[in-house]
C-alpha cells in the first residue's frame, strides 16, 4: 500500500504545474498518442489532482504508460503541462518503493554504448535522491 499522505500543494511544487490554470477542455487528451492505453487521461489528471483526488492516482496505470512525449503541452492554451504532473506522481511513487537509490559507483556498469548521456544523467538525477 502507497501512501496517500502526498497532497496536491506537494505534487504541484514538485511538478511546477498550476492545476488551476487548467480550464478542462481536454486537448491535451485528445493529442494523447497514448490515449487508448491510459486509464486516466490527461485532464482528467489535472482535474483529480486540483480536487486533491490523489489516492487512485498513485494506483493508476497512466503513471506508467504516459510517454512523457509533452504532446499534451503543445495542444494546452494555457500551458497546464500534464505530463510534468505525472512524471511528479510517477516519482513519488518510484520514492516510496525505495527503488529511487543510484549510486555514482553503480553507473559504469550499467553504460550502454549507444545510451544517449542525455538518459544517463537525467537517470542519475531522477534516482539520486
Amino acid at each position: 500500500m502507497l501512501n496517500t499522505k502526498i497532497s496536491k500543494e506537494d505534487l504541484e511544487r514538485i511538478s511546477g504545474v498550476n492545476t488551476r490554470k487548467c480550464m478542462k477542455c481536454g486537448k491535451c487528451s485528445a493529442t494523447c498518442p497514448n490515449f487508448d492505453a491510459m486509464d486516466y487521461h490527461p485532464h482528467q489528471f489535472i482535474d483529480m489532482v486540483d480536487k486533491g483526488n490523489i489516492a487512485p492516482l498513485l494506483e493508476s496505470k497512466a503513471i506508467w504508460t504516459c510517454l512523457s512525449c509533452m504532446a499534451c503541452l503543445q495542444r494546452c492554451p494555457r500551458s497546464v503541462e500534464p505530463a510534468k504532473l505525472i512524471e511528479a506522481v510517477r516519482l513519488a511513487v518510484v520514492r516510496q518503493q525505495g527503488e529511487n537509490r543510484l549510486a555514482a559507483e553503480d553507473i559504469p556498469e550499467l553504460l550502454d554504448e549507444d545510451l544517449p548521456q542525455q538518459a544517463i544523467v537525467s537517470a542519475f538525477r531522477k534516482y539520486k535522491k
